[in-house]
């Protein structure tokens, strides 16, 4: 059945059961899951957050043979 032909059929009901038809349609709208919407990170909302201690960036004792 083609989409186009589905209105049509609708159009051709009384009135009484267009409206069954039209509830049928909010339940089978009910049983599809909602799409959560992704949330952007909004800038500066880490902030304080994470914290580099110092010494960070100074050699490790590991590595004294390769440097």
């Amino acid at each position: 059945m083609k989409i186009n032909n589905l209105h049509v059929k609708i159009d051709q009901l009384p009135f009484s059961l267009q409206e069954e038809v039209n509830i049928f349609i909010d339940q089978l709208l009910a049983k599809i899951p909602e799409k959560k919407e992704k949330k952007q990170p909004v800038y500066g909302s880490m902030k304080g957050k994470i914290k580099i201690l110092d010494g960070f960036d100074d050699p490790l004792e590991d590595f004294k043979d390769y440097i």
